[in-house]
């Protein structure tokens, strides 16, 4: 964070008061540390929140596996999240982690609770082509586009009429 804001001063003091200059990694180690998880996760899906209600465009449901979360001394699997990105928007709309012993089909529909989608068109992938996800999209946002995966040039894609 403090190489970020060293990098992006400028920027930044275009609308920060920075009377003492930029802060130091002990700062930002200080404020992290005495922040509530709970309450800052609340507090951010409040902010992201502002995102989704004026969605327009495309907005992509995907699950991942995060690179080195898992821990072989202790048995623990990787970290599963599921994330919902906003190509106009050009930012993760929200993300949600899968619950342990369980895939991203379940988290999707806790991820899309999170979103006001109506007006955007929702894409998801093969695995996220379950009745009830697709009729929840179709709920909320009143379009999907949802298709098969392929190693070939042509997916098969189909995609919900535009309401009308």
């Amino acid at each position: 964070m403090a190489l970020f804001a060293r990098a992006k001063e400028p920027f930044l003091r275009g609308f920060l008061t920075l009377a003492n200059g930029l802060p130091s990694h002990d700062t930002f180690n200080r404020l992290f540390r005495d922040l509530d998880p709970d309450q800052f996760r609340d507090s951010f899906q409040r902010f992201m929140a502002q995102f989704s209600e004026q969605l327009q465009g495309v907005v992509a449901i995907d699950g991942k596996v995060l690179r080195r979360s898992f821990d072989r001394a202790s048995g623990k699997s990787p970290l599963h999240m599921v994330s919902a990105w906003g190509c106009r928007q050009r930012l993760v709309l929200a993300q949600i982690a899968t619950d342990a012993k369980s895939n991203e089909i379940t988290a999707v529909p806790k991820l899309l609770k999170l979103l006001t989608l109506q007006g955007a068109i929702v894409t998801a992938d093969a695995l996220n082509c379950q009745r009830a996800i697709a009729e929840q999209i179709v709920e909320q946002a009143r379009r999907l586009c949802a298709g098969a995966e392929s190693k070939s040039r042509h997916a098969a894609r189909r995609c919900s009429p535009a309401p009308g």
